[in-house]
């Protein structure tokens, strides 16, 4: 089996490589030309990944990457990503995480409509929630361009799926988290700090809204979910999260208290990380993901955050040799 993987240097990337490489799959990576290249998170696996050159922007150059790779399967992880970002950026959030997918599908449609996709939809998505837990039937309010760019993305995808009869899924994924997690997101931010702080190296950690509720998972189990999608009878939509929710609070006294210290002599409140339009509380129920693709979780939220603090300490700690 052939897979292509858009997004492959990111988070979720790197982790869905090592999981098909794991499965004997042959594993082709969509990078853009940039006058820098991170391939940090891939640099373990670097030489068994078959990389082409292309971008969600340039739609001559996704159908010339889908002619080389020629995969069975596409999982199009590629966007911009950070939600704060998008509202410096918002044309460009809406070219990159919107458009970016139509022009991924009309690729598939041009070269070869049996192959099969795979769209990373968000929770971002539900925004102002209308139902607490959210599932795959809660209607849409995004607060955030990125959240209105992913509710475009997603309907395209189900558009193409009922148009041109293409193996296309979204998986509605709720946050999700790790060791190699961007530092721009606010869970890295955290166990970043924490690390230097019990190193001496800061003494002080600023944060926006400590009482936003996240539904956090381990991004290693929610790859999973991803190819389970793409292994069903039928394309089909599925919300991926624990069930539980925590507060960027509760984030911190883990961190913290992993590290034998008190959060509240640290964390200091800071409004300009406060988004312009908050969302307060996203809740997931992956109870159709649970039946249908036998999708569990393996890695608690509590397993995750000292997970992350670990990895952190020990980075600090090498570079300090």
């Amino acid at each position: 089996m052939k897979a292509l993987i858009t997004g492959i240097t990111g988070q979720d990337g790197s982790y869905l490589a090592d999981f098909l490489l794991a499965k004997g799959y042959q594993v082709h990576g969509m990078v853009r030309r940039a006058s820098t290249e991170s391939f940090d998170r891939i640099e373990h696996i670097k030489d068994k990944i078959i990389f082409h050159q292309a971008d969600l922007l340039d739609q001559l150059s996704l159908i010339t990457a889908i002619k080389e790779a020629q995969p069975d399967e596409i999982y199009n992880l590629a966007a911009q990503s950070f939600v704060p970002t998008s509202w410096d950026q918002p044309v460009l959030t809406g070219e990159f995480t919107a458009l970016g997918v139509t022009r991924m599908l009309e690729a598939v449609r041009l070269v070869n409509p049996k192959i099969r996709f795979y769209q990373a939809s968000s929770s971002e998505m539900f925004g102002k929630v209308r139902e607490t837990p959210q599932t795959e039937l809660t209607p849409f309010h995004p607060r955030s361009p990125y959240g209105v760019a992913k509710v475009y993305g997603h309907w395209i995808t189900i558009n193409y799926r009922e148009s041109y009869d293409i193996f296309a899924c979204s998986g509605i994924l709720f946050n999700h988290e790790s060791p190699r997690r961007g530092k721009e997101f606010v869970t890295k931010k955290i166990t970043d700090h924490v690390a230097r702080i019990k190193l001496g190296l800061t003494d002080e950690l600023r944060l926006g809204n400590l009482d936003a509720k996240r539904d956090w998972g381990f991004a290693g189990d929610y790859v999973r979910a991803m190819w389970l999608m793409l292994q069903q009878d039928q394309p089909d939509d599925f919300v991926i999260a624990t069930g539980h929710t925590h507060s960027v609070k509760e984030f911190c006294q883990i961190a913290f208290d992993h590290l034998g210290l008190d959060y509240q002599k640290y964390v200091k409140i800071d409004p300009k990380f406060v988004r312009p339009a908050e969302v307060d509380l996203l809740l997931g129920d992956p109870a159709k993901a649970q039946k249908k693709l036998g999708w569990k979780l393996e890695v608690s939220f509590e397993q995750l955050v000292k997970m992350m603090v670990d990895h952190d300490l020990e980075y600090y700690k090498k570079l300090a040799q």
